[in-house]
């Protein structure tokens, strides 16, 4: 097939690759160490290079030839021959656990800069390029925070807005958002971005010593949208799990009974709005997009009823076959929530406060508070993305992967969220990637471009390939295919030429 010319740049892409060192192995897929992959389009031609990051963790156990460095679902022990009481000691000393650079999940823009993301206080430069592994920065340096999402936004000006755990921080728990700018001003060119991160609000948690648990969240053109979920860290279980002999993973729990809480922020006057909202129980992964609609704030997500996908990719389950035995006890659904943020305050209790034309309902309680049920989307579509041109905006279009009873993608789809008309594209033995979509340079409409995957196959005796489909008619454009073995990746971005420093530089 033909790839355009005018699609000039790099799609950089993350995920766990190497899950065994030495005779040791990793018991989750999401702990494999980094690895990095990229495919260079120029002049209607694909060039493609991986390598693994080299963090910290990675060079401690490559050295020892064995894991050295816990991970979410594994927990690595000391060398026996140490001296237990030092090594309890400095644990006693480290209420929270001294966590992994293994910078797995995602990438960051920052300024002309990139940066590897996972869920830790640690992201790692890198050279988009070479895809070299550059300075290592803790964000723990510049704020009080202990994990941080790898799905930042990105505002008009520039500016990075993610959040944040602050861990019984001078004895409160509470969530931090943060913004970041993307350059710093002309005398201070020695410093980094870091040093003018400023805090735009911090949440309370519910809970001093159970957080929720989240992996990213919304933004509209005036409010940031935080779902609290009853998904849940225990902080005492985290600090003992060492000890215990038990991995991170564990002190994760799903409080089925508890109220999912909803908190929007406004980005003026760094105020969360007062009015109590919240649904019921559910567990999310992933925000599609949020936006502003005469005094409503609408955002979709995709949710489950349950927390077993986390479950599912514990590697004694990644068997050869994978896609018949294991099946999700909750399916992934993309539900759009509808919040009325003015309404009248002298409504009925009981009565649905939504104007929009929608199925979802908002219900005012007895106490003031009040109660939001969604409309169901669609169903079976994990790993989100739109045209980021129209993020916190009002838009049409959902790019994603086909997932079913199983979490093992199989299509990829593009979904209207106004007609609700889906489209696919699969074929036999493909297992896809998160989707990415380019606009064209000419975009007239929000669907104006190209998607690209890539795609890895179920069959080994078949070379993985990146895909690139017409973003309207859903129709294959062209396949290169890679000589290589590629892993399942999680997710990336695509960086247009004019953004990529030339080497000189």
């Amino acid at each position: 097939g033909q790839f355009p010319a005018w699609l000039q740049g790099t799609l950089l892409r993350n995920g766990p690759g190497m899950h065994m060192i030495g005779d040791t192995k990793y018991n989750h897929w999401f702990d494999g160490l980094a690895l990095l992959h990229s495919f260079t389009f120029k002049n209607g031609e694909v060039y493609y290079r991986s390598k693994y990051l080299r963090s910290d963790t990675y060079n401690c156990n490559i050295e020892a030839n064995r894991i050295v460095v816990s991970e979410f679902g594994t927990m690595a022990y000391p060398d026996p021959c140490k001296n237990i009481f030092s090594k309890a000691f400095t644990y006693l000393s480290h209420t929270i656990p001294e966590f992994t650079d293994n910078c797995l999940i995602n990438i960051m823009k920052t300024g002309d800069d990139f940066y590897v993301t996972s869920e830790t206080n640690y992201i790692r430069k890198i050279n988009p390029q070479t895809l070299e592994t550059l300075e290592k920065v803790d964000y723990s340096k510049y704020l009080a925070v202990n994990l941080a999402t790898s799905h930042p936004h990105y505002d008009s000006a520039g500016n990075i807005l993610n959040m944040g755990t602050s861990i019984v921080d001078k004895g409160r728990t509470k969530y931090v958002i943060f913004k970041i700018p993307p350059s710093v001003p002309e005398k201070e060119k020695k410093k980094s971005c870091f040093k003018h991160l400023e805090v735009v609000c911090s949440i309370p948690s519910r809970s001093l010593l159970h957080p929720s648990y989240y992996h990213s969240f919304g933004m509209t053109e005036n409010y940031i949208v935080f779902v609290e979920q009853p998904f849940k860290l225990d902080i005492v279980k985290l600090a003992t799990a060492y000890f215990r002999g038990v991995n991170w993973a564990s002190c994760l729990a799903f409080h089925k009974d508890d109220k999912t809480w909803f908190h929007f922020v406004d980005k003026k006057t760094k105020k969360e709005v007062s009015t109590k909202f919240y649904a019921d129980a559910l567990v999310l992964f992933h925000h599609v997009n949020a936006y502003e609609e005469d005094g409503h704030i609408v955002f979709d997500i995709i949710a489950y009823k349950d927390n077993s996908l986390y479950d599912m990719f514990y590697l004694r389950n990644l068997i050869t076959d994978f896609e018949e035995k294991n099946k999700l006890t909750s399916r992934p659904t993309c539900k759009r929530f509808v919040v009325p943020l003015q309404y009248d305050k002298d409504a009925e209790v009981g009565s649905n406060l939504v104007r929009l034309p929608s199925t979802a309902t908002a219900v005012k309680e007895k106490d003031g508070s009040i109660y939001c049920q969604p409309e169901t989307l669609c169903e079976g579509i994990e790993l989100p993305r739109i045209n980021y041109d129209y993020n916190g905006k009002k838009y049409k279009y959902v790019f994603a992967t086909g997932v079913q009873w199983s979490p093992v993608p199989t299509k990829i789809v593009k979904f209207n969220t106004q007609t609700k008309e889906m489209l696919h594209w699969g074929e036999d033995h493909c297992w896809p990637s998160e989707p990415v979509f380019i606009p064209s340079p000419d975009a007239k409409e929000e669907d104006d471009g190209v998607v690209l995957t890539c795609v890895v196959m179920s069959d080994p005796k078949q070379a993985p390939f990146l895909l690139i489909l017409d973003a309207k008619t859903f129709k294959e454009l062209g396949r290169a295919r890679v000589d290589v073995d590629m892993h399942l990746d999680l997710h990336g971005i695509f960086i247009p030429e004019k953004d990529l420093k030339t080497e000189t530089e």
